[in-house]
């Protein structure tokens, strides 16, 4: 009896303290699983190659889930997320070991007692796109088609600054490559990138991200360069727009002064015609002629146009459902249906997304 007391008494103290004194690591969570039908009914049930997330079609699967936990005494910070689901399967693929299960692992340290300056270093979230790996986060249920070929990942390190007020921010970053946590064989070029965020109020964010590295090993390498530009609006508490527009290059061979280019704007729309209910609308056009992303063997290349609409229901502020219904119309009949190319492919896809 006199130990169940005093077990008592500990745990009593224990609640008291951590209710006085906030813990500086704070754990969480999220969850997201979905379902996508392909009317081109592929036989091995995988999505379109250029597809990355939501990948899988005519099954019920989990594209993300992942258990986080973040660290913040105010000079120091880390945070670490372990992840699965078929988005890491398709997005860590070259990766080694139980790296391909990692969503976030980095520490940083604040540069100044004034100022909100900081260096980062470790595996984190790409700088490039407004559209994430957390569907939840995003105005429609899937990726748009430059999100899903720009880099969803990084790693390296990155010096940011942001002013007192929230209104301007700045990263410069040192990258190990697009996209990668362990550098290409053979490749000893660095990369890095620049990302310039403006919010002169809570309604309109303006953002400019880029992207400069080589591909291949060294004795071949050729040159990226990548732009990201775009605009978030909310008109008003109910009605929202983002603008996009990605413009890249990569040189043809090494050396050489011609280039390839990729082209993708992109335009969604978003409404809240209830108090628990949204629709969203997207366009999307992607160009990718020479085949730096996208390789399609056809005489014009990837020249691909997407339409999405998705309607929200979300019963509580953590959790959505949602269904969304996309066409892709391509130039060139570069889809597969029942062993026959077309230019449409068109699917269905439903999701339940919970963060805790």
């Amino acid at each position: 009896m006199k130990k169940i007391i005093i077990l008592i008494t500990i745990l009593t103290a224990t609640i008291n303290a951590f209710a006085q004194n906030e813990p500086k690591v704070k754990f969480s969570g999220y969850l997201e699983t979905y379902y996508g039908y392909d009317f081109n009914n592929p036989e091995d049930h995988n999505r379109p190659g250029f597809i990355y997330s939501h990948n899988r079609a005519n099954e019920v699967n989990l594209n993300l889930g992942f258990l986080k936990a973040a660290y913040d005494s105010g000079a120091i910070r880390a945070n670490l997320a372990v992840m699965a689901g078929t988005y890491a399967n398709a997005n860590l693929a070259a990766e080694p070991g139980v790296l391909k299960n990692i969503f976030e692992a980095n520490a940083g340290v604040k540069l100044s007692k004034s100022a909100n300056l900081w260096i980062d270093a470790g595996i984190f979230s790409s700088h490039i796109g407004f559209e994430s790996a957390i569907s939840k986060d995003c105005w429609v249920l899937t990726r748009n088609i430059s999100s899903e070929n720009t880099p969803y990942y990084e790693s390296g390190a990155k010096l940011s600054y942001a002013t007192s007020d929230g209104k301007l921010s700045a990263t410069l970053l040192y990258l190990n490559g697009w996209q990668r946590i362990t550098r290409q064989n053979g490749n000893d070029k660095p990369a890095g990138g620049l990302q310039l965020t403006w919010k002169p109020s809570a309604k309109f964010t303006l953002n400019y991200s880029n992207y400069l590295g080589t591909e291949g090993a060294d004795s071949v390498r050729v040159n990226r360069f990548y732009h990201n530009l775009y605009a978030i609006y909310q008109v008003t508490d109910q009605f929202g727009l983002t603008l996009g527009f990605d413009y890249g290059t990569q040189q043809k061979q090494k050396s050489s002064t011609t280039k390839n280019e990729v082209i993708s704007p992109v335009a969604i729309a978003q409404y809240k015609f209830a108090d628990k209910w949204a629709l969203a609308g997207r366009f999307e056009y992607y160009e990718d002629k020479n085949g730096i992303f996208i390789s399609t063997g056809t005489a014009n290349g990837f020249k691909t146009k997407g339409y999405s609409l998705n309607v929200d229901y979300s019963p509580i502020a953590n959790a959505v459902i949602r269904l969304e219904g996309k066409t892709y119309d391509s130039k060139d009949k570069i889809f597969n249906r029942e062993g026959n190319f077309v230019n449409a492919n068109t699917s269905l896809t439903a999701s339940i997304a919970i963060s805790f």
